[in-house]
Parts: C-alpha cells; structure tokens; sequence
C-alpha cells in the first residue's frame, strides 16, 4: 500500500501547522516540513516541541528566508524533499502541499487511488505553446536572468530587466530541456523523486538556468519530470483541488464548502481559510477515517464559473437576505393612498382604521417617526426604508399577520408606486385631490424651507405658480402612468361619490364607505 511523504512548505500559523502535522501522520504517512526562516525563531520552536515525540515527522536540512517568485521557494522544497527522502525510507509518493492545503479524502481512499496507477501526477504544459500564462511576462521569464524579488525589490527587478533588454543580454534554455509550466502541487513517485535529486546534482548548467528564472516554482519540477520520466507515466493534471478567480487570485474555501470539496475529483484542497476551524476539523477526522465511497462530481470549477459569471451581469451568488422574499406575494394586497396634504390622509387612515380591521401606515417613506414595529434595523432610517422597500413591506404584512395593507405615499414618490406596481401582488391606488388655496401654498413653502418668516410677499407671490405648478406636474404623472386600480375622492366632490370611489377602493360595504366618506373636517386645512 502507498505511503506517502508531504512535502510542506509553511511560514506562518505554528498552532495550524501542528494540528495538519498530526492529522496526517495519525495513520501512518510522514511529513517534511521547511518553516521559512523569516517567521520567528520561536515559532518554529514551537512546531518543533509539539511534533517532538513523533517518528514520522521531519525537517528541511536548512531553513532559508522564501519569496514568492524567486527559486528560494524551489530550494526550500528541495531541502524538504531530501529530508523526506533520507527519513522516510518507506515512502512510495511525495506530494507536495502548503499550511493552507488540507485533505479532502480519507487516507484509505487516497492510497488506493495512488495504489491503482503507477504514475506521476503533476501540470505540465509546454511553456511556450500553452496559454497557461494568462498575463504578464512569458519568454522575459526563462531568457533574461532574474537577480531580484519583484515583490520585495520592484525597483532593481525593473532595472535589471530593462537594463538586460536594452544591451541585449539574452540567454539560451539547455538545448536537451524542453521547458514546461504548470501548478506547483504535484504527487510524485520515490523513483521519479531520486532522479529529480540525482539531476540536480549532475546539471549544474540547468540549476544556474533555474536559480535566475522568474517563478521557478511553476517550472523547475514540471520541466524535470517531463525530461526524466516516460510520458506514459505522467498524468498531466494535479490531485490538488484549486482555483483562481479572473484577477489571478486564489479562490478560498469555508465552513459551509466540506460537501463541494468532498465531491471533487481530488485528494487535497488549497486554499482553506485560517478562520475555517470547523472545516479543518471535520476534514481531519475524514483523513483517519475508513470512509471510501465518495459520490465524485467534479462540479466545483463549473460552479464558480457560473456563479462568478452571474455576478458579471449583475446577479449576485444567492439573494441578500432583503431579497430572498423580494415579492409581497401573490394573494396579498397593498392598497395606497396618495395626498399631497398628509393631514388630510392622516384623518382618512384614522377614519378607515375606526370603520375597518385592515392595519393602516402613514407616511412610513416620507417621515422618519412614522410609528413601525421593530423589523430587526430595517425600519430604523427612511434610506434603509425605501433601498429596502418590499422586503419592509413584506415584513410588515408577516407582522400584521394580513394579507391586506393600507400605506400613505406623498405624491412625489412615484418610483416607488412603479416599483410596487410592478410586484406580483395586487395593488390599489387611491388619490385623494385636494383644493390648494394660495394661503396653504404659503404656509407649504414655509414647512419645506422654500420660505421663512422674512420672505417678502413680493418673492411669495413668485413662488406661489411654481409650488402649484409643481404640484399639478406630480397629480399629472401619476395619472398618465394609467395604474389599474386607479380611484380617487375630491375635496369638491359630494359624498356619495367619494363613497363609491371608497367601497371599489377598500372593497367595504356601502355603510362603511359612506361612514369613511363623511369623516368630519376631512379636507380642513
């Protein structure tokens, strides 16, 4: 049965690296382990007191400071590698892993699957034919020498790069290699790891050409495989599950991911998230397991891809939670009375609430104290009222336990009568058309701001057209926007004809909506 030795390379998270040391050496496998030598001293000699009494744990020869890009990160790997090598005489498969990998199989699984093909797992793409190299430099990687960190050293990597371009210090690749590119999380054989070690001692030349080569870590052991080792023997894909999102960024998984990651056709995951402990210790518990039967539906990258893509065009992974019941519903009813003089529609609301059970709202996206019951925050702000406006008017209909409603809108507010209109519940409109004496205009113009206690009757005069042509422009947008179930009631009208408009309105008896109709001092200013 395979035995397999990780290759872990770790620079952080001691308390992690501890407990991903211990789940995988419980049933009998090993584990190298280089801890970068730029992460404090005390930190590795915590990792090191911790795994102290375990035979299956070893360590890179020599500890050097990593950075992503540079050939320290293959160095690192190689002091690793040939630790596990001299430690673990055992060891049929070396596979290659980080502190944010975890298994994704049980070890059983894993070893019968290693077991059923004598190969070589490991990316490796023809560097210059493939597109594997989305963005950025290609051939600049492999032709010019790459003395400096990009990361840590942007200034003299551009330099050096420039410099070489303009003198034209190019470089041959070793004619016999045939350099190939791909991820750097690879499964490799005993066999095919001790002529990797013997090449790198024997070619000096291709170790120089590697150690100035930008990102090495996505070459140097996908190159040497495919050179040593007989194509037939090579599966061309890795056994670790990852993706990266259109920006090059690596995808990371979270508690509520355990059964995609179980599903994919891979024995390991990168990235897990540091803060998914649940998730860790679940998956932990599988590796020790003798759980077998795993239901493979490799689902995992044509789901990000199509959910991502939803997010492209403006739909997002799953509805917020304001949008899961984003409709009022089918059988409910939100019935609206629109008026510019909200106390007259005060004095309605009060009159319908007196001759009915139907529970009534005032002004609740026009006045911030508007009374409302406590809907978890949602209610608290007229902003967060109207972003939010049918997942407030759904909770108020669950509040009231209805399924019809009575709210006041100012007719300013048209967007939202479309909004709501537009919801597959049934919604009625009714307009309440007042008689607006200059007298009220002015004292309007007073409560909005528009004038105040020193404003001369001369600029009042002025004002007074265009208050009540801008009334008249509201009254006329709604009606040209011909809702259904348009009625509406008149301070000029008689009674018995606003009653009609209230009963079709309310859908009340007569008596009731000739007691609405005949409220007292309904349109006194």
């Amino acid at each position: 049965m395979a035995k397999i030795a990780f290759i872990l390379l770790c620079h952080k998270d001691p308390d992690a690296i501890i407990q991903q040391a211990e789940q995988l050496t419980a049933v009998g496998d090993y584990i190298a382990i280089h801890f970068d030598a730029r992460a404090p001293c005390e930190a590795f000699e915590r990792i090191q007191n911790a795994l102290k009494g375990n035979p299956n744990v070893a360590y890179a020869k020599k500890r050097i400071k990593c950075g992503w890009g540079a050939w320290s990160l293959v160095q690192a790997t190689l002091y690793a590698v040939e630790a596990a090598v001299d430690a673990f005489p055992r060891a049929t498969h070396f596979y290659m892993v980080s502190g944010d990998c975890m298994t994704i199989k049980s070890a059983k699984y894993s070893k019968d699957f290693l077991d059923s093909d004598n190969c070589d797992y490991v990316e490796s793409f023809d560097y210059f034919e493939s597109d594997w190299i989305k963005t950025g430099m290609k051939e600049e990687r492999l032709i010019y020498r790459h003395f400096f960190n990009e990361r840590t050293q942007k200034r003299r990597f551009y330099w050096s790069y420039r410099a070489q371009q303009k003198l034209g210090l190019t470089r041959e690749i070793p004619a016999d290699i045939q350099v190939m590119i791909g991820s750097q999380w690879w499964c490799l054989r005993r066999r095919t790891i001790e002529w990797v070690l013997q090449f790198t001692r024997e070619r000096r030349d291709v170790m120089r050409f590697f150690r100035t080569t930008w990102i090495p870590d996505e070459t140097f052991f996908q190159t040497l495989v495919r050179h040593l080792v007989p194509e037939t023997e090579i599966r061309n894909r890795t056994l670790t599950f990852l993706m990266f999102s259109d920006y090059g960024m690596p995808v990371t998984f979270y508690n509520d991911h355990y059964d995609l990651l179980l599903s994919q056709d891979c024995l390991f995951a990168r990235k897990i998230s540091p803060e998914a402990t649940d998730l860790k210790d679940r998956l932990g518990v599988l590796y020790a397991s003798e759980h077998d039967d795993f239901s493979i539906s490799n689902e995992g990258r044509g789901l990000f891809k199509f959910l991502s893509g939803r997010g492209r065009i403006g739909r997002r992974f799953a509805t917020r939670f304001w949008e899961t019941e984003s409709s009022l519903g089918r059988d409910r009813e939100l019935m609206i009375v629109v008026c510019k003089k909200w106390h007259v529609a005060k004095r309605l609301l009060g009159s319908i609430k007196h001759h009915t059970n139907v529970p009534v709202i005032e002004y609740l996206f026009s006045e911030e104290g508007t009374h409302l019951p406590d809907l978890g925050g949602i209610q608290t702000t007229l902003s967060k009222r109207t972003r939010h406006r049918r997942a407030l008017m759904r909770m108020l209909f669950d509040y009231y336990d209805t399924d019809r409603l009575l709210i006041c809108l100012d007719p300013s507010n048209i967007d939202l009568l479309y909004d709501f209109y537009a919801d597959r519940s049934t919604t009625k409109l009714l307009e309440i058309e007042c008689e607006f004496t200059d007298e009220y205009l002015v004292g309007h113009a007073m409560r909005t701001g528009l004038a105040g206690e020193q404003t001369s009757e001369e600029t009042l005069q002025q004002l007074l057209p265009t208050i009540r042509y801008d009334m008249e422009f509201e009254q006329d947008r709604m009606r040209d926007s011909n809702f259904e179930n348009h009625m509406r009631i008149r301070q000029v009208a008689e009674d018995h004809e606003n009653a009609q408009e209230l009963q079709a309105f309310l859908s009340v008896s007569d008596d009731q909506a000739n007691g609405i109709s005949q409220t007292p001092y309904l349109f006194v200013d």
